[in-house]
């Protein structure tokens, strides 16, 4: 694991290499960087991190700015700031983690395991997608039993799946709820994935359902789903950056 270290404060950038040093011994760390110029200028060499721990306030400007100069695709990114008000920025950017200073060592190294699991995860989601869209695009219809009537219910008129108490219910646009015979893993096989994304282990939505968005906490993003959900609604960190693409239509 490559690291480029980006911190304008020289302590912080010391103290940010020693708990690396601690919890991952075998990353090589290739620099450190005090601004968007000279980190643009790092990158411009040919030296390609395979994960960058960037401070938001820098001697020349924004972090922000290095997006608009430099595409840094492939590259994780990790933001670590003494300031909470950047999360909706963050997200937009697909950072994997937003560490608050002064940085604790447990979540610098939850943070590394996100960017671990993340480069693991992202070959076998694009490869997930990639089957499912190669397929025959067949619409998945649910019959679902009333009593002793039967209906007949088309992926467009579902806004959600979730779980509850180890049973899987569809909610429909017109926030009637019915419990289905399929885990939410049986689900994402059956349904259309430009249109539903499973944001985390207990919901699946469809993209016409979210009514609102708000940055939350480590990177994740707090929906509000028309019909309202019974519970709060948070994409998970893992899930995170692949929402992110899916909403621009890149999955």
């Amino acid at each position: 694991m490559k690291i480029l270290i980006v911190e304008d404060e020289k302590p912080a950038a010391t103290r940010l290499m020693n708990m690396l040093r601690k919890a991952e011994p075998e990353a090589t760390i290739l620099g450190v960087t005090e601004g968007v110029e000279s980190t643009l200028n790092f990158l411009d060499q040919g030296q390609v991190p395979d994960l960058i721990f960037m401070d938001i306030h820098l001697a020349d400007g924004s972090a922000f700015e290095l997006f608009r100069h430099h595409p840094l695709k492939g590259i994780g990114i990790i933001f670590t700031t003494a300031y909470d008000q950047y999360a909706v920025d963050a997200f937009k950017v697909n950072a994997l983690y937003y560490l608050l200073k002064p940085i604790r060592q447990e979540d610098l190294e939850i943070a590394l395991a996100r960017f671990k699991e993340s480069r693991v995860k992202d070959n076998d989601y694009k490869e997930i997608v990639s089957k499912l869209l190669s397929k025959q695009p067949v619409e998945k219809r649910f019959l679902i039993r009333m009593g002793q009537s039967l209906r007949l219910i088309h992926q467009q008129d579902i806004a959600y799946f979730y779980t509850l108490d180890k049973i899987t219910f569809m909610m429909t646009r017109e926030g009637r709820k019915y419990p289905v015979d399929y885990t939410l893993e049986n689900l994402e096989e059956m349904i259309d994935p430009t249109k539903f994304f499973r944001i985390n282990r207990q919901y699946i939505l469809h993209l016409d359902a979210i009514q609102q968005m708000q940055a939350h906490t480590k990177a994740r993003v707090k929906i509000e789903l028309l019909p309202p959900a019974h519970e709060e609604v948070i994409v998970s960190t893992e899930k995170s950056p692949y929402f992110k693409k899916w909403l621009e239509g890149e999955l």
